[in-house]
């Protein structure tokens, strides 16, 4: 079984790979499709003074940007000594801004912490504070104030292909700052999590502590935030798939955390959810790659568009839609006011639309016949069919838009809430008016795969 899980820690070594970096520089230089055209100076990885092939020259120069991050918080006892800031988590982060001493990671690193120590690669250490962090993005922005600090070139993440080289830095288990090789294997990833996803994704190597380190491309310039690794392994070791946030998304929140101190984001009011082969099937559609409208919230921006139910959005904005991931991003870093198109298939028929981002509203919940949306998820009485099969009666989570407050409750697609509080819940219009009057309402009782968990909403 897989697994996907954060990368809280990260390192500085070269080669990394099945080619190792020699074998990919002379393939490089030695592929005809790669060839030097006429009259056209291309820079090769070789130092000649040594007789080596190295791309040391051109990421010497983003390395003393990277920086190790340590989270401390909570205490042992009531006494001084044991009263003070204790190590909670540690990883790694990136100066992006050396005059306001601006430094990126991820929230995943910070959270839960009270103090944050940044160690930088001349031995310096700097106490930091935490501008603000982004649970959907998994984002966090800290500051230090300190002289002679160097800031990591960025590059626009849209500009990637598959099969750029890539390199990650940080400081991996326990380690001083490591640096590893591979290359860009997927683009527009999404599906690792609850959150808004279009992650660049490498087999260079990250592991525990490489969270919130940089992924840079070939010249040294942050093309994304390693933040997830998928992994097979029962200790969760590295298998050469890592997840990094693009720089188009980390710009959009690092500007609002700076404007705001958080991440304001409009909605279209649609949940949606990946396409997948089974349910390609059961809409009679022969494609498996798209984006499902599990629901729209009745009077929003997706309803007024002329969205329904069981829609395929297979273009938005101009990018193809291959996983719901692609919608969820888009939306979530568009400022309130941006108009998207968007070509949608209804059974066999295409159509054309356009829809808004505009700021939620004030109503958490909107009910419907045997239908809820509340708080991000879309809820849904269940058929006799999958009553019988669960055994338990419920409200079933149809979907959850990645982001929400929902997602970040724990809520997930499949789950049954059989309580609300210390009430049953036997369909949506009960629910919707138990989370109504809120208080011990919004702590749910799910049924996950055959087991009872407790879900707490937000206030």
């Amino acid at each position: 079984m897989s697994r996907y899980r954060k990368a809280s820690r990260f390192a500085l070594t070269m080669g990394a790979g099945p080619l190792g970096a020699l074998s990919v520089a002379a393939l490089l230089l030695a592929s005809p499709v790669l060839a030097q055209p006429a009259g056209m100076s291309i820079p090769a990885p070789f130092d000649e003074s040594r007789g080596v092939y190295s791309f040391a020259g051109p990421l010497e120069a983003a390395l003393p940007a990277v920086v190790r991050i340590t989270t401390l918080g909570g205490s042992r006892g009531p006494s001084s000594e044991t009263s003070r800031p204790r190590e909670i988590s540690g990883g790694s982060g990136v100066i992006i801004d050396a005059a306001r001493g601006l430094i990126v990671t991820n929230q995943h690193v910070v959270d839960t912490g009270s103090v944050y120590r940044v160690e930088l690669t001349d031995g310096r250490s700097f106490d930091a504070t935490l501008i603000g962090a982004d649970a959907a993005t998994d984002v966090a922005l800290l500051q230090i104030s300190a002289r002679g600090l160097m800031a990591v070139e960025t590059v626009n993440s849209d500009t990637l292909r598959t099969g750029d080289l890539a390199f990650a830095v940080g400081y991996p288990l326990g380690l001083d700052q490591t640096l590893t090789m591979g290359v860009i294997s997927g683009l527009g990833r999404s599906g690792v999590g609850d959150g808004v996803q279009d992650y660049i994704q490498t087999d260079a190597a990250v592991n525990s502590g490489n969270s919130g380190g940089p992924l840079l491309d070939s010249r040294g310039r942050l093309i994304g935030i390693n933040t997830a690794i998928l992994s097979g392994s029962p200790g969760g070791g590295n298998d050469g798939v890592a997840f990094a946030v693009p720089t188009r998304i980390m710009r959009f929140v690092v500007d609002q955390l700076l404007s705001n101190g958080e991440v304001i984001r409009g909605t279209t009011g649609a949940v949606v959810s990946s396409l997948s082969p089974s349910r390609a099937g059961d809409l009679g559609l022969g494609i498996s790659r798209g984006a499902v409208v599990e629901d729209v919230m009745p009077g929003s921006p997706a309803d007024r568009a002329g969205l329904r139910r069981s829609d395929v959005i297979v273009r938005f904005g101009e990018r193809n839609v291959n996983a719901a991931g692609v919608v969820v991003s888009s939306v979530g870093i568009a400022d309130p006011g941006t108009t998207f198109p968007l070509t949608y298939l209804r059974g066999e028929r295409e159509y054309t639309t356009t829809v808004s981002v505009e700021l939620p509203t004030d109503v958490d919940i909107s009910a419907g016949a045997g239908r809820l949306q509340a708080y991000g998820a879309s809820l849904r009485d269940q058929t006799r069919e999958e009553r019988a099969s669960s055994g338990v009666a419920g409200v079933l989570v149809g979907a959850v838009a990645g982001g929400s407050d929902a997602a970040q409750a724990g809520l997930v697609a499949g789950d049954i809430i059989v309580r609300s509080g210390r009430n049953d819940v036997a369909d949506a219009a009960a629910l919707a008016r138990l989370l109504r009057q809120g208080g011990t309402g919004r702590e749910l009782t799910v049924v996950r795969a055959g087991q009872r968990e407790t879900i707490r909403l937000p206030l």
